[in-house]
């Protein structure tokens, strides 16, 4: 082989290579192209926002939240500023008990701190802060602060707490607020909701602060910044501020609503008293109470406990979601219905032996011996239960249902906060969708005796009861109850009005109506509660009841000495004032308490006191009626202004005026 031709094929080789990498090197320069390309033209809105999101961070402003008032301007859940001691999980570089330890050497960490810290880590990411301890005293900030370079993940912040300033009073109505949850959040983010709460961890639990969230809320502001490579800020490129919540003013009254659950004491039970002409809520009250503060900071083992395990229920919003026989509380609207159905008539009498025998059954009067004969007006007056055995069996059941549906009975109220409870208004249909077996939904003959005098399935709220008494003495008008009154921007000062429209028109006739009233005034005059009421300079309307909450056997007699005091008879009333134009219709349970003229019409008694003379009752007085020993007032009334409340006008003017300011 020739010394050319090898030259000339090591030639071709090498050309070979140098066109193999012109095209690699063409190759990556074109791809180089194509992603510069791609980069700038395709890609380049996501790129640019990456870009500005690297160099600027958006801190949230949290808006102040709403106040909440009573109708006179009494401040019943506000805000204050404190500093708090947050841990961030995932920045810790030690272990998480240790670095605690060691705080607990420069703070005041005590054990119900590190339980209630335990449970919020649990339920929050391990980016999230989370509060170790709350409300720092300035020397523990100043200690911490000199230490701080010890605590990767530690710092303090300072941040808005809710206050709830008179603790448990009304704290079924007011509520109160709480770390938000996975569901929370998760509705929120359905609803589009959750860049307004970027910043914060609570949102309303309960009652008004649950049912007005998004006006006492407010709207989140941002400053936008810009940082360097390590994350410090540079400076501000553009805020945005925060629109502060609004105030929600009630219409409860709470001085009235202060002696209601004064007056019940120790005893459970709820109390509804509203406005007949608008649908006003004047006094909530559900006994026994609880402190909202407890839950603002996450409430600790040892207090859930209590609240959660107690017999007693304090968690449980009676007014609202408690529901009981109405007792001999439902005779006048039995007797309105049997008078629109033409099943009675006011003068039309029966006599009464004091039982009533269906079949085999004895269904016993309350009076040993009977009332003799009874008219409608007799019937209310005396309660006699005869009367009502016989008007029931002559109606049946699915009569009194159709005309006690109307009245609010068994229906929700539509009342302005959420969780309100249907109760039971109980007919041959319900109780076919109530029942699985066959036999159970039958309907029995003999069940529908009980219903006439406000037992057997009948099982209604205080707050339904209230509502049907306001639409019997407002002349068939049915209003909606309503617990807030208005709502006012703070930065406007405009006020939102809620609506007292009527829901309906009862056409009922005004003969019939001035029927049960005139019978109604009578209980209060010469009936089973006229000793609760005499000597008052007004007139008023009511209806004592006794609802049975244990069944004795047929021939044995009720006796509440040797039953538990949980199983014995709960004490109800209804009634209005004054008679002829009624400003304040009530319904009340005291549970297991008795008779309602005994335990139940004294308290209606000092709520119409106040309401209407302005007058508040003894401490005596409020101690005997707590103890069911008040017909009465024992003591002298006292001016409702000279009573020595913790909210008087001046203290309550600068509270309100100091809020108005941090809001805006």
């Amino acid at each position: 082989m020739s010394l050319g031709s090898n030259v000339e094929r090591e030639l071709r080789r090498f050309r070979a290579r140098v066109l193999v990498a012109t095209a690699l090197v063409l190759l990556a320069f074109l791809l180089l192209v194509l992603r510069l390309g791609y980069l700038q033209l395709w890609r380049y809105d996501d790129l640019l926002e990456q870009a500005e999101s690297n160099r600027t961070s958006v801190v949230p402003i949290v808006p102040n939240r709403g106040v909440i008032m009573d109708r006179n301007g009494v401040v019943l859940a506000t805000n204050y500023s404190a500093y708090t001691l947050e841990i961030t999980p995932s920045k810790l570089i030690a272990p998480q008990d240790e670095v605690i330890d060691q705080l607990a050497q420069l703070v005041d960490i005590q054990p119900r701190d590190r339980r209630r810290y335990k449970k919020l880590r649990e339920e929050s990411k391990s980016f999230e802060s989370v509060p170790l301890r709350t409300r720092l005293s300035d020397e523990e900030v100043a200690r911490f602060a000199a230490q701080r370079y010890r605590f990767p993940g530690v710092e303090i912040r300072a941040r808005l707490f809710r206050n709830y300033p008179y603790a448990d009073l009304a704290s079924h109505v007011i509520g109160y607020i709480g770390r938000i949850n996975q569901a929370e959040k998760d509705r929120l983010e359905e609803e589009d909701e959750d860049g307004n709460y970027r910043g914060t961890d609570y949102i309303g639990k309960l009652g008004i602060e649950q049912s007005y969230e998004r006006d006492l809320h407010g709207i989140t502001g941002v400053h936008e910044m810009e940082t360097s490579a390590g994350g410090r800020a540079v400076r501000r490129l553009s805020s945005s501020p925060a629109t502060p919540g609004h105030t929600v003013v009630l219409s409860i009254d709470i001085q009235l609503q202060k002696l209601v659950e004064d007056l019940y004491g120790p005893r459970r039970g709820a109390l509804v008293a509203m406005d007949p002409r608008t649908g006003e809520v004047l006094a909530f009250v559900s006994k026994p109470t609880f402190d909202p503060n407890l839950f603002v900071e996450g409430i600790d083992t040892e207090n859930w406990q209590a609240l959660n395990e107690s017999p007693d229920k304090p968690l449980l919003n009676r007014a609202l979601r408690g529901t009981y026989p109405p007792g001999s509380t439902y005779k006048p609207f039995m007797s309105l219905a049997a008078l629109e159905t033409g099943k009675r008539t006011a003068q039309q009498s029966f006599p009464d032996p004091g039982f009533f025998m269906f079949g085999n059954h004895r269904f016993r009067d309350d009076k040993e011996g009977g009332h003799g004969n009874v008219d409608m007006y007799r019937s209310i007056v005396e309660s006699c239960d005869t009367y009502y055995y016989l008007l029931a069996r002559d109606m049946g059941v699915d009569l009194m249902h159709d005309w006690m549906k109307p009245l609010g009975f068994g229906q929700l109220t539509g009342i302005d906060v959420l969780g309100e409870a249907r109760g039971i208004l109980p007919s041959t249909e319900w109780k076919r969708t109530a029942y699985r077996k066959p036999e159970q939904q039958r309907w029995y003959a003999g069940e529908t005796i009980s219903l006439g005098i406000g037992q057997g399935y009948n099982s209604f709220t205080m707050l339904q009861l209230a509502q049907a008494t306001s639409t019997l003495v407002n002349q068939g008008v049915k209003m909606r109850p309503h617990l807030v009154r208005e709502v006012v921007d703070v930065e406007t000062r405009e006020s939102r009005r809620i609506a007292q429209e009527p829901v309906a028109q009862l056409q009922y006739k005004p003969e019939h109506l001035a029927v049960i009233r005139k019978a109604l005034e009578g209980v209060n005059l010469e009936g089973t509660s006229a000793s609760s009421f005499a000597g008052a300079p007004y007139t008023s309307g009511g209806k004592t009841g006794t609802a049975q909450v244990f069944t004795v056997k047929q021939n044995e007699k009720y006796n509440a000495a040797r039953i538990d005091e949980r199983m014995r008879d709960h004490a109800l009333f209804m009634a209005y004032a004054p008679a002829d134009q009624p400003k304040v219709a009530l319904a009340m349970v005291v549970e297991n308490a008795g008779f309602g003229a005994q335990n139940a019409a004294p308290i209606a008694r000092r709520v119409f006191d106040y309401v209407l003379l302005g007058q508040y009752p003894s401490e005596e007085d409020i101690a005997a009626v707590q103890r069911g020993q008040a017909t009465r007032p024992i003591g002298k009334p006292r001016e409702a202004a000279s009573v020595n409340f913790p909210w008087r006008r001046d203290k309550r003017e600068e509270a309100t005026e100091g809020q108005r300011k941090n809001a805006s």
